[in-house]
């Protein structure tokens, strides 16, 4: 059996989990949105025509905050046509995804679903067909309480309160030649100043995130990052970088997706606080992952080989035992730098490469990728600590080494509680010895288990047991992911 060490000390945290972590996206794409959150007729659909089912299944799910419209959607869409009586409103074609958008749900509709679960709603503008005005436009329609144009529409549209909205994209993945309106780091760079400039002159409460890097592999990756932070890092809070992770046949490669994320969470930093340093800002720039998942298989579609519809399904991806491993250890990941990397969107929420589907006029079920993801945001509280793994490695054709073990930890300091999420990467069973600070054990109070090879369904983690040391001594099988809380027990 192979062996590993993991340390960890509640005296030595890297910040808070910010809450945000936890968030999802919705994007007017396949049926996420259309027989996904919102169906009007179905038996359990609320007043405003959304899914009761579905929502059930958010709360459940512990999603803290939602990414909207886009995605490649939002670089074609016109906000407007989304407000107002929903008999005048325009049927339009998305260039996008090659669909048509009756456009039935818009900004008052998602937004009143949003604040109505308790979530908390991250706009995205449109910076690839539009621009500064309507960037600034929505802004005011959203947030500004009376007496402007905008703001007075939005009451006349029957919402009197503003929304608020705290957080916004500076557009979407315009590093992507696949982009509507596609444009070079400086060009990009300078339309997000300028349009977040107008935007925080609206509000000058509201966070920005400017885009970064679709994803590690992209030809202008760092380049991108460095020349978009130049031209916008006053106006930038934040950084975006999209991670999917495909699995393409390699076992171990697509095991190893946590250590490919770790090391791209890490050039981004290292390239925003250079950037940073050069310009003389003692602001440093947080990172919100706001689009990432697993994929079952390539997602790319011939969207010109099928004539445009409403609600036409994509991507809807069965996922297996293994890939709620693989999302487990993206967790991992994700809240081994919860100092910087604020914000997370899981994505998608329905539908389309999701932890939920849906059956129009029919039930709803949860994926193998639910469950992780409810884990972690249910158990992850307080602080993230520094943990310390030493161990085997494993060989990977994509990636090289990596370890065999990831482990990642939080500390909730007003409950007592430790929370720890371990993944094993190994084909073999690993034997890790758990150290922490000061006397007595740590007693297990809550442990769950997902094997790459079982059910799907989190198992009670019972391979546990305290050694003489006051150590804690875990017994993981291969291939899988584990997440217990503990308090200490003297």
């Amino acid at each position: 059996m192979l062996t590993a060490d993991i340390t960890l000390s509640t005296s030595f945290h890297r910040g808070p989990v910010d809450r945000r972590l936890f968030g999802t996206f919705v994007e007017h794409m396949g049926r996420c949105v259309y027989t996904g959150i919102y169906e009007p007729g179905h038996p359990t659909a609320d007043e405003y025509g959304f899914r009761g089912d579905v929502a059930d299944m958010v709360r459940e799910l512990g999603v803290t905050l939602v990414r909207y419209p886009g995605g490649n959607f939002v670089s074609g869409y016109r906000w407007e046509d989304g407000i107002g009586p929903r008999e005048a409103r325009p049927r339009t074609l998305d260039l996008a995804w090659r669909g048509i958008e009756p456009n039935e749900v818009g900004t008052d509709e998602f937004l009143g679903w949003a604040a109505r679960g308790g979530l908390t709603p991250m706009m995205a503008v449109n910076l690839g067909t539009r621009g500064i005005q309507a960037a600034a436009d929505l802004v005011e329609y959203c947030n500004v309480r009376e007496g402007t144009r905008w703001a007075d529409l939005r009451r006349s549209n029957g919402t009197a309160d503003p929304y608020k909205v705290p957080l916004w994209c500076l557009g979407n993945e315009m590093d992507g030649p696949w982009q509507i309106g596609h444009t070079s780091a400086r060009e990009y760079g300078a339309l997000a100043r300028e349009a977040g400039k107008a935007m925080k002159l609206v509000d000058p409460g509201i966070e920005l995130v400017v885009c970064g890097s679709s994803n590690r592999e992209m030809p202008t990756f760092g380049y991108w990052e460095a020349e978009v932070l130049e031209q916008a890092y006053d106006v930038a809070d934040y950084v975006s970088l999209h991670a999917y992770y495909l699995n393409d046949g390699e076992r171990a490669g697509y095991l190893g997706s946590g250590a490919a994320l770790e090391a791209f969470i890490g050039d981004v930093i290292a390239t925003a606080d250079a950037v940073g340093a050069r310009l003389g800002h003692k602001k440093r720039i947080s990172l919100s992952c706001d689009e990432w998942n697993v994929w079952t298989r390539d997602p790319s579609v011939d969207l010109t080989a099928r004539e445009p519809d409403v609600a036409m399904p994509l991507t809807e991806h069965e996922y297996t035992p293994l890939d709620a491993v693989v999302t487990g250890d993206l967790l991992v990941a994700l809240l081994n730098h919860a100092d910087r990397v604020r914000v997370g969107c899981q994505s998608l929420l329905v539908n389309v490469s999701a932890p939920i589907l849906t059956q129009p006029g029919g039930p709803a079920r949860k994926q193998t990728i639910f469950y992780p993801f409810a884990l972690a945001a249910h158990m992850a509280r307080g602080q993230s600590l520094h943990t310390v793994v030493a161990g085997p490695e494993v060989a990977t054709v994509r990636h090289g080494d990596v370890p065999a073990v990831a482990a990642a930890a939080t500390h909730d300091e007003d409950a007592g509680e430790v929370a720890l999420f371990v993944t094993n990467r190994s084909a073999e069973p690993v034997r890790v010895r758990l150290s922490h600070e000061g006397p007595g054990t740590l007693k297990v109070q809550d442990a769950w288990m997902l094997t790459a090879t079982g059910s799907g369904l989190p198992l009670p983690f019972t391979q546990y047991a305290p050694a003489d040391d006051g150590t804690t001594i875990l017994h993981l099988p291969a291939e899988s992911w584990t997440a217990l809380t503990a308090q200490r027990k003297d």
